[in-house]
Protein backbone atom coordinates (compact mmCIF):
# COMPACT_ATOMS: atom_id res chain seq x y z
CA UNK A 1 0.00 0.00 0.00
CA UNK A 2 1.06 3.56 -0.43
CA UNK A 3 0.09 6.71 1.28
CA UNK A 4 -0.97 9.36 0.18
CA UNK A 5 1.02 12.20 1.90
CA UNK A 6 -0.03 15.90 3.02
CA UNK A 7 2.05 18.08 0.48
CA UNK A 8 1.52 21.44 2.88
CA UNK A 9 -0.03 21.94 6.65
CA UNK A 10 -3.69 23.22 6.67
CA UNK A 11 -6.97 22.04 6.35
CA UNK A 12 -7.81 18.81 4.28
CA UNK A 13 -11.32 19.03 2.40
CA UNK A 14 -12.35 15.81 0.84
CA UNK A 15 -14.66 17.60 -0.92
CA UNK A 16 -14.08 20.69 -3.34
CA UNK A 17 -17.47 22.77 -1.47
CA UNK A 18 -19.97 21.97 1.13
CA UNK A 19 -22.99 21.09 -1.51
CA UNK A 20 -20.51 19.18 -3.55
CA UNK A 21 -20.44 15.22 -3.51
CA UNK A 22 -16.75 14.35 -1.90
CA UNK A 23 -14.15 13.70 -4.77
CA UNK A 24 -13.48 10.04 -3.60
CA UNK A 25 -14.79 7.85 -0.93
CA UNK A 26 -13.52 4.69 0.79
CA UNK A 27 -12.97 2.01 -1.41
CA UNK A 28 -13.03 4.37 -4.82
CA UNK A 29 -10.51 3.01 -7.41
CA UNK A 30 -8.19 6.01 -8.60
CA UNK A 31 -5.83 6.44 -11.46
CA UNK A 32 -2.65 8.13 -10.91
CA UNK A 33 -3.10 11.89 -10.84
CA UNK A 34 -7.07 11.81 -9.74
CA UNK A 35 -7.95 14.94 -7.53
CA UNK A 36 -8.80 13.23 -4.18
CA UNK A 37 -9.06 15.95 -1.94
CA UNK A 38 -8.17 19.99 -1.11
CA UNK A 39 -5.72 21.39 1.09
CA UNK A 40 -6.18 25.11 2.94
CA UNK A 41 -4.10 27.55 4.06
CA UNK A 42 -5.52 30.73 4.46
CA UNK A 43 -8.01 30.58 1.93
CA UNK A 44 -5.96 29.00 -1.14
CA UNK A 45 -6.71 25.58 -1.94
CA UNK A 46 -4.16 23.19 -3.27
CA UNK A 47 -5.19 20.48 -4.76
CA UNK A 48 -4.07 16.90 -3.63
CA UNK A 49 -3.73 14.09 -6.40
CA UNK A 50 -3.68 10.60 -5.78
CA UNK A 51 0.41 9.99 -6.72
CA UNK A 52 -0.64 5.95 -7.47
CA UNK A 53 -3.68 4.12 -9.13
CA UNK A 54 -5.57 1.36 -6.21
CA UNK A 55 -8.28 1.65 -4.32
CA UNK A 56 -8.37 4.47 -1.94
CA UNK A 57 -8.66 4.53 1.80
CA UNK A 58 -8.66 8.12 3.76
CA UNK A 59 -7.26 7.93 7.32
CA UNK A 60 -8.22 11.67 7.63
CA UNK A 61 -11.52 12.88 8.07
CA UNK A 62 -12.96 15.78 6.01
CA UNK A 63 -11.92 19.72 7.31
CA UNK A 64 -9.40 18.14 9.57
CA UNK A 65 -6.15 19.85 10.38
CA UNK A 66 -3.56 18.18 8.64
CA UNK A 67 0.42 18.43 9.11
CA UNK A 68 2.81 18.53 6.10
CA UNK A 69 3.82 14.97 5.53
CA UNK A 70 0.90 13.96 7.19
CA UNK A 71 -0.88 10.57 5.78
CA UNK A 72 -3.74 11.68 4.20
CA UNK A 73 -5.16 7.95 2.66
CA UNK A 74 -3.36 4.72 1.79
CA UNK A 75 -3.69 3.35 -1.90
CA UNK A 76 -3.46 -0.34 -2.22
Amino acid sequence: MAQLLSPLPGTFYRKPAPDKPAYKNDGDKVAKGDVVGLIEVMKSFTEVKADAAGKITFIAENEEPVMAGQPLAEIG
